[in-house]
């Protein structure tokens, strides 16, 4: 079974400050008030209104703003709190009950190839990180291959084909053509290469473009035919910035193509963080939607996979 590499303690730190550093923006929205919020305060509704409208600020979202305010009403009446402060590990504990089932990492060892779709609208950083999921992936000891699937923007090829010289990724491109073609000649080539993942590109498209979304539902089709039962993951990828568009985003393109996890990118150019929350809450249940890997910077460093616990220490410093 794959397991993702262990880290030394010193490069979990480095992570760790990263994603603080990353997180500052909704942090400082969220602990501008909250700190003042939770300081010798008493429990009452004005308390709970203001507590809800800096979620709300913080694009944590109606739906997942209000679940937490119940678990907070609950704990407190179960413990018989009277004191605001007294409610600060609960907040912690109800934003961790929300987000553990999404912190869900990405097993690859089941297929080889492991082939990996990605999605997501224009501008949301979807080829930046293949590229740096391909270096993640080969810092673990897997061998990568790169799909240029997005033939609509030269740019994002030649993007691509930079970081695999970068790494020494093979990079499977044509200079036109179809981008189903291209994606099903690159899971070829890794099926005789004996190459372990294949990170496919796709162009970006709005949920809106109903030509546009019919030709990745194709893509897709044509992948399962150069290698029955893939894709064995289609990631979407979010920009932060969204707020909650990423939401609707993430129920269009599910619609289109079944969306098995998420990639959350540009987390440091927001105070929109709490949108996870809100993707967390939104995909609750049966269909929950694991959020793989979220991204902070725009080091190659920056993109790690999601972990609920890191991220709530952040948030909340």
């Amino acid at each position: 079974m794959f397991s993702f590499r262990k880290k030394a303690p010193a490069e979990s730190s480095t992570w760790r400050e990263r994603l603080k550093s990353g997180l500052a923006r909704t942090r400082e929205l969220l602990n501008r008030d909250i700190s003042e919020l939770f300081r010798g305060r008493k429990i009452d509704a004005s308390f709970y209104e203001e507590l809800e409208n800096t979620l709300l600020a913080a694009d944590v979202g109606v739906t997942a703003t209000a679940f937490l305010i119940e678990r907070l009403k609950s704990e407190a009446r179960r413990a018989g709190y009277a004191d605001a402060a007294q409610l600060k590990d609960g907040l912690r504990a109800a934003l961790l009950e929300l987000l553990a089932p999404i912190a869900v990492p990405l097993e690859v060892s089941a297929h080889r190839p492991f082939v990996i779709m990605l999605a997501g609208v224009n501008g949301a950083g979807k080829t930046t990180s293949i590229g740096k999921i391909a270096k993640y992936y080969q810092q673990a000891g897997k061998s990568v291959l790169l799909a240029a699937g997005d033939t609509f923007r030269a740019a994002a090829r030649e993007q691509l084909q930079v970081w695999g010289e970068r790494n020494n990724i093979a990079v499977i491109a044509q200079q036109s053509g179809d981008a189903a073609a291209v994606i099903f000649d690159a899971i070829a080539a890794a099926r005789s290469r004996g190459i372990d993942i294949v990170l496919a590109d796709t162009a970006g498209r709005l949920p809106t473009q109903l030509n546009l979304m019919e030709e990745i539902k194709k893509v897709k089709r044509v992948i399962a035919k150069a290698q029955p039962g893939a894709p064995h993951e289609v990631l979407l990828v979010l920009d932060a910035n969204t707020g909650q568009n990423a939401v609707s985003q993430v129920r269009a393109f599910d619609q289109a193509v079944g969306v098995t996890g998420l990639v959350l990118t540009k987390l440091d150019g927001t105070a929109k963080g709490g949108v996870i929350c809100a993707i967390a809450q939104q995909h609750a249940g049966e269909h929950s939607i694991p959020l793989r890997f979220i991204g902070v910077g725009e080091s190659i460093d920056d993109l790690r996979p999601f972990n609920a616990e890191e991220f709530v220490d952040a948030l909340l410093d």
